[in-house]
């Protein structure tokens, strides 16, 4: 089994490592674009072209399934991505977990970056699975590329940024970025308010993870061996894992690269 993950960035990691904890036995694609990140800041048509090279690069490498593992990239490309690819090789998007969410009851706040808060894209989510909730768009300044680069003082200034734009009586976070589940636990720290019950943190990761299995036709086994293979594309360009995904718990699980055979 081979799962190929795309993203500019090292956004992807989260939903790679879960991939890695359900089947530890799958080979891993993982295709990134440096020479062209990041993909928010483009225009709409070269934002697709560069997703559509990007996933290329990964089809090449003949997967079964491609997971996009950034809620941008997934926005705007997964049509055209789908028509290009499907139905050889299933590709899965990533969306933000607002329906889980808004189940839960609760104050919810979703953190997103600035382009995305406000929306049409976020703004039907909500009105298609939180209706009757309320719910508090919470615009992350920073923070996605403050994690692209480990850069922890910026990590810390924007987590703080947004934590002062999240209402006190918030019970529940859904993180809208890929990168922001890698510092969950960071902002989570930043939202819980003192004698409140726990903070309840939402991502995509496994849910989409799950998914990718799911249109394969297999089954989570994370007792099998240890023995995928892990195969970095950057640009296109065969390479290995930026020094960055490297202060992450999810990048150090992937540290060991090798060929895909």
């Amino acid at each position: 089994m081979k799962i190929a993950l795309m993203d500019s960035g090292i956004g992807l990691l989260a939903a790679t490592a879960a991939v890695r904890r359900l089947r530890p036995d799958a080979d891993l694609v993982l295709s990134l674009d440096p020479d062209g990140m990041p993909w928010g800041l483009r225009t709409l048509e070269d934002l697709i072209q560069r997703a559509v090279a990007v996933a290329e690069a990964a089809a090449a490498h003949r997967p079964d399934a491609l997971i996009i593992g950034c809620n941008t990239a997934t926005v705007h490309a997964l049509p055209t991505l789908r028509a290009r690819l499907e139905p050889s090789i299933p590709v899965i998007g990533t969306v933000p977990a607002i329906k889980p969410a808004a189940a839960g009851g609760g104050h919810v706040a979703i953190w997103a970056t600035p382009a995305t808060t406000g929306s049409a894209y976020q703004r039907g989510l909500i009105e298609d699975f939180a209706d009757g909730v309320t719910v508090t768009e919470v615009p992350c300044f920073g923070l996605a590329e403050a994690v692209e680069h480990a850069d922890e003082d910026a990590i810390a200034a924007a987590v703080a940024a947004a934590a002062a734009l999240t209402p006190d009586e918030v019970t529940t976070v859904v993180l809208g970025c890929t990168h922001y589940e890698l510092v969950a636990e960071r902002i989570r720290a930043a939202v819980q308010q003192p004698g409140r019950p726990p903070l309840v943190l939402h991502g995509s990761a496994v849910a989409v993870a799950t998914q990718a299995l799911r249109r394969i036709g297999e089954q989570p086994a994370p007792e099998a061996d240890v023995s995928g293979t892990v195969t970095v594309l950057l640009s296109g360009r065969q390479g290995s894992l930026p020094e960055p995904a490297l202060a992450y718990e999810e990048g150090q699980l992937l540290q060991a690269v090798t060929p895909v055979r």
